[in-house]
């Protein structure tokens, strides 16, 4: 078999398609011919058919706080139009004012300025979202099958582990991958990898099992190094094995020795993991670990901005109160054992307040650091502490802070000493650990690190707006390689007034796998509490290992594979992640999740097996990491030209002939062009007028680290129309469009950052009394975050759909409430509706630039 490596770059330009195969007619759907959507813009414009922050901190320390719209294969309403030609095999249905054109050759399109297409004609997400589930949720996803698709993100399934990681670990944008990278070039899928290591299983599924091979450590192959699994075969009455990956003979250990069924097969397969699982761990020896000295516990450092805005707005009071809360959550092995994580306190402004809390201590003493230039610990014993050991004098600390610091006039802070000063600590107490650090405005104290203020909306839509995405200056890259190096995780959680240069500030959680929460315009008397904005990612010495300070269970990394040499279309291709990581009760593991795909020769059998949701999890990632270098303009150009490039290559090389005005889609990329064109009306690609540069950037870094099911709901959210609510079903999904919305309605949309509840200013009074208890309209209060407790039937099913919602994901969503008669706001406007004329627009754009490579292969661009 053939390994992939795994952080491995961009695959070429597209050579010239060589001839392909043509499907025959399909005939599993009477709606359209061959295995593709075929949409078709006709000269006529006849309609076609009916058409809180406590439980954030709680993640982040891996614990747990207390009516069906129709598919429509034939676009038949635009004025863009191309005259549709008869197909062989379909005799679709005939309208008033509709002509039947011959398949000659296709006019020039009309302007765009007409009629735009029928909403119910695009390939509707919906149904394929409830055919999938309806198809696939009954049984259990096994996973030994090679070049199994999975069920998509949105279908609720269960896994059976039968060799194959679970998809919930790795989805793969291609599960038949092309042998050849000329083959791949042409193609212009992309070949990548969403990983997610330390994923989330749900209740019913078993959780990787340990294998403790001993003091020898994971048995592995002599050349390649790759950990024992699955794809090893034994040969030689079991002395040895020979490696699925590089095809090197390893000798056995005598104590791993098990001799083998008739069928060549250990006889103990079955009762080892590594040999028998997709995903398991190995408990890591002491050569595994730093200076090969076995790792002592992490610590948690916690850094509270105290200055002026920061204690004005509550930001001080409550978070002093819910870390009060959360000191019974910290992590642990055993939920019965107290945890061994030590934790310290630090307050800030421009300068640094540290907190001896020795349990000796009837009341905690604090030291301050002035020269911040030259940052170092003033005190070790008594910093880090048990909680278990020190909490009376951990309490008073936090009642006594907001107090201290109540009447400060201080607005000036510093955020670089305040990195040094954790990493400094954690140094000094020879364990890894994580900080969270809670800041407020923009740090221009005079201390390393500085900023200034450089928000220049004159710059955005220039070939300079890339500037404003990257850091000021080199400073914290380096610092953020310190911290690696350290094992030192940094979680940031804003709550800015104003402009605070995300993109320099993000550059250390980015870097050592933390994450950034972000809270603007915080007031605690009229907001409550959930996270907004996240982002994750790594750090990467080489060009071939990823480091991260910390990782936990929501981050993912996306990784694109390219060709070493010819793989075999008769062994398929094997990808193996190991995660080194250190446990949170100081045990070293290694985390290891197996893949084995399919190879094909040929380009129908490739397309035959992509999904959809992967391939625009990696785009997206691409296009916004691009526009750090790259106009963003360009950047949106060359995602449409690669997806007609996809679509070309399929055109020509796997679907039946067809008219120039027909877009022929691949079944398992029909929503592709919808989806991309959820991705390019981002505010990171698109931004309105009234969108920050702090706003683009933390959008920018939110994706880096979004699994599939994320970023999915991210660009496409669900809407929700709330009219009946059934015992045990949720309403049927409506599409993200304007036109879907009714005056007279409510709708719950969920985006996988908030939840909004849209109002129609003509709502039924029946139904705002169930929702809001009142059946005014004018009495909502729309600065409600969360709904009322109502004794009503329809108001205790939504809340329950509601927290549904909320399990689902990694961060809190808050309720927000906006009306029909109000404009929608920054956050609606991120991803909210994607309204039909850019759709169609698109669309049509696509297929002229898909007729453009068809016709002229050999110079289509990428």
């Amino acid at each position: 078999m053939n390994k992939y490596l795994l952080f491995l770059h961009k695959i070429g330009e597209p050579n010239k398609p060589p001839a392909g195969q043509t499907f025959g007619p399909s005939s599993d759907n009477a709606w359209y011919r061959g295995p593709g959507w075929q949409l078709a813009w006709p000269h006529c414009c006849t309609k076609v058919g009916p058409g809180c922050l406590g439980r954030h901190i709680c993640q982040l320390m891996n614990v747990s706080p207390p009516c069906r719209v129709s598919n429509r294969s034939i676009l038949s309403s635009g004025a863009f139009g191309q005259p549709r030609g008869p197909q062989p095999g379909y005799a679709g249905p005939q309208y008033s004012g509709q002509q039947n054109y011959g398949a000659g050759p296709a006019p020039a399109p009309a302007p765009p300025a007409q009629k735009r297409l029928d909403p119910d004609s695009i390939p509707s997400p919906i149904q394929v979202i409830e055919d999938d589930r309806v198809n696939k949720s009954s049984e259990p996803f096994t996973t030994g099958v090679k070049g199994q698709a999975p069920p998509l993100v949105t279908t609720n399934f269960q896994v059976k582990d039968q060799g194959n990681a679970s998809p919930r670990f790795i989805r793969c944008t291609a599960y038949n991958m092309p042998c050849t990278a000329d083959m791949a070039k042409q193609s212009q899928v992309p070949l990548a990898a969403v990983i997610k290591p330390l994923a989330m299983l749900p209740p019913d599924e078993t959780p990787p099992y340990i294998v403790d091979h001993g003091d020898g450590g994971p048995i592995r192959c002599n050349r390649c190094k790759a950990y024992m699994c699955p794809y090893m075969q034994f040969i030689e009455g079991g002395r040895r094995f020979q490696c699925g990956f590089c095809s090197c003979v390893t000798e056995v250990p005598p104590h791993y020795f098990q001799h083998l069924d008739h069928t060549g097969k250990r006889v103990d397969c079955y009762d080892r993991p590594e040999l028998s699982q997709g995903s398991y761990e190995f408990v890591a020896t002491v050569d595994y670990c730093k200076n090969n000295k076995l790792p002592q516990p992490p610590s948690f450092i916690f850094f509270i901005d105290v200055s002026y805005n920061a204690v004005k707005s509550g930001m001080v009071n409550i978070v002093c109160q819910e870390l009060k809360a959360l000191l019974d959550y910290l992590p642990r092995e055993n939920p019965e054992a107290d945890s061994v994580v030590r934790v310290g306190f630090v307050t800030y402004n421009k300068v640094l307040h540290f907190y001896n809390v020795k349990s000796s201590l009837a009341q905690p003493q604090m030291m301050v650091v002035s020269d911040v230039s030259d940052m170092f610990l003033p005190l070790l014993d008594g910093f880090l502490v048990s909680v278990n050991d020190s909490r009376m004098v951990i309490e008073s600390l936090l009642d006594q802070i907001p107090e201290m610091f109540a009447d400060t006039r201080e607005t000036e802070t510093v955020f670089g000493p305040v990195i040094q000063a954790g990493l400094e600590a954690l140094k000094a107490a020879d364990c890894a650990g994580k900080l969270f650090v809670f800041h407020s405005t923009l740090p221009i104290a005079e201390a390393p690190g500085k900023l200034k203020n450089r928000e220049d909306k004159k710059l955005v839509g220039t070939d300079k707006e890339k500037s404003l995405f990257q850091p000021q200056s080199g400073f914290y890259s380096n610092l953020s390689k310190e911290c690696v190096a350290q094992g030192c995780c940094v979680d940031l959680f804003l709550f800015p007034n104003q402009y605070v240069d995300v993109a320099t500030l993000g550059v250390v959680p980015v870097s050592t796998g933390g994450s950034v929460y972000k809270y603007t315009y915080f007031q605690l008397q009229t907001v409550r509490f959930g996270a907004t904005d996240f982002f994750g990612s790594f750090f990467m010495s080489n060009t071939t290992d990823v480091e991260l300070a910390g990782l936990d269970c929501d981050k993912t990394v996306t990784v694109e594979f390219r060709h070493d040499d010819k793989l075999s279309e008769d062994t398929g291709a094997l990808m193996q992640c190991a995660v080194l990581y250190t446990s949170c009760s100081g045990q070293r593991r290694l985390r290891v999740h197996n893949m084995a795909v399919n190879c094909c020769s040929q380009l129908a059998d490739l397309y035959r097996n992509c999904e959809t949701d992967t391939i625009i999890n990696f785009f997206s990632k691409y296009a916004y990491r691009s526009i750090l270098n790259t106009p963003t303009k360009t950047v949106r150009d060359t995602m449409v030209n690669q997806c007609a490039q996809i679509l070309a290559c399929y055109r020509k090389n796997c679907a039946s002939p067809s008219s120039a005005g027909q877009l022929i889609l691949p079944e398992c990329m029909k929503l592709l062009p919808v989806y991309l064109n959820c991705v390019l009306k981002s505010d990171v690609l698109q931004p309105g007028a009234d969108v920050s540069l702090d706003d683009r950037a933390y959008l920018r870094q939110l994706l880096s680290c979004m699994d599939v099911s994320e970023s999915h709901i991210f660009f496409y959210p669900r809407l929700l129309p709330l009219v009946k609510l059934d015992g045990g079903s949720l309403p049927m999904a409506v599409r993200n469009s304007e036109e879907r919305l009714s005056k007279g309605g409510v709708y719950l949309l969920e985006t996988g950052l908030h939840l909004f509840l849209w109002v129609g200013a003509n709502a039924q009074q029946e139904l705002l009394s169930n929702i809001f208890g009142t059946p005014t309209f004018s009495q909502i209060d729309p600065n409600m975050t969360s709904l009322p407790e109502l004794d009503n039937p329809f108001s205790q099913r939504l809340r329950e759909i509601i927290d549904s919602f909320r399990s689902q994901r990694s961060r809190y969503m808050k309720v927000r409430l906006h009306y029909l008669s109000l404009s929608l706001s920054l956050s609606v406007s991120l991803s909210l509706f994607s309204f039909v004329p850019s759709v169609s627009f698109r669309l049509y754009f696509c297929l002229v630039r898909v007729q453009y490579c068809d016709q002229n292969s050999h110079v289509a661009t990428v």
